[in-house]
């Protein structure tokens, strides 16, 4: 198998001061990529900010012989993310790869969240995804290329105490992505999704050491390097932790037709609950049709049977 290379193409990784960001922008830079190492450098919970570490990446970078620049943009800021982005063209002409991967913390339970947690940690790791890759959608689509990857969580897909903002924005990210898969397929932009379990400043505290040994975050790093890869895959969803990889994915039952006018019950429905939740036939849609055809997929065999 030949090598992975990502000689002449640039990425941007948000968030590359350290942790997951840092680890996915030296293993692209060591496969030949200029890279853009974006880091607000605020405190996990979004406050605060410097470059020291961003330009910390950027020296080891430039010291295995790469290129790479320093932003310290931040991702939820309209001003801020058109800098990123004039930056990296002013520096390297083109943008090939982002990594959207910037986040912040405000854990607490859902009766004792205040509003400012809920915008804060949204406008971080939704709009701070959605806005860099709305600015550099039209350069892809000009170039007839690009490489998009989202940061999901388990805490999206499948839920975690005290993290109904975080989840909520994790969520978003796929449905970005499963848009933006679509619209971008004509214009070879592959959009995936990684859902990282890994140690990092986020994670310090939450699990037993000998566990966050085992969760380092370039054991993360060797499956996204493959959905930005010339042949990746897109609309995606990537588990990725301690060196093993799954594949997770939204699927819907074949369902059931219950009856439509005066048959159609909050009854007739509890009658066939054990068939509309069958989960021995599951289906992935590669998009909403599949769903409504799915649908309209069990009216149509209810009315041959008529």
């Amino acid at each position: 198998m030949s090598d992975i290379r990502f000689d002449n193409r640039v990425a941007i990784v948000t968030g590359a001061g350290g942790g997951l960001g840092r680890q996915h922008a030296l293993e692209l830079a060591r496969r030949g990529a200029r890279v853009v190492i974006n880091d607000l450098g605020g405190s996990m919970d979004g406050t605060g900010g410097n470059s020291a570490a961003a330009e910390a990446v950027v020296a080891e970078i430039e010291a295995m012989g790469g290129q790479a620049i320093a932003n310290g943009s931040s991702v939820a800021d309209d001003a801020g993310v058109k800098k990123m982005i004039d930056d990296t063209l002013a520096a390297f002409g083109r943008i090939d790869i982002i990594i959207a991967n910037a986040g912040i913390l405000r854990d607490k339970s859902f009766s004792k969240m205040t509003q400012q947690d809920v915008d804060l940690v949204v406008d971080v790791h939704l709009l701070g995804t959605f806005k860099p890759f709305m600015a550099a959608w039209d350069i892809m689509k000009e170039q007839g290329y690009g490489r998009l990857v989202v940061t999901t969580s388990s805490t999206g897909l499948y839920g975690n105490f005290g993290q109904g903002n975080y989840g909520a924005a994790k969520l978003g990210v796929v449905g970005l992505m499963n848009t933006l898969k679509i619209e971008g397929a004509k214009y070879d932009i592959k959009v995936n999704a990684v859902c990282p379990i890994a140690a990092t400043r986020m994670t310090e505290g939450l699990m037993p050491q000998q566990t966050l040994d085992q969760l380092k975050p370039e054991y993360v790093t060797p499956g996204v390097i493959n959905l930005v890869k010339e042949d990746a895959p897109s609309g995606m969803i990537l588990s990725a932790g301690a060196g093993a990889f799954s594949m997770a994915q939204i699927v819907e039952t074949r369902g059931a037709f219950v009856g439509q006018g005066e048959a159609l019950t909050a009854e007739a429905v509890a009658a066939k609950w054990d068939e509309i939740t069958d989960t021995t036939t599951q289906t992935h849609f590669e998009s909403g049709a599949g769903h409504g055809g799915n649908i309209f997929g069990r009216l149509q065999e209810a009315a041959q049977k008529a």
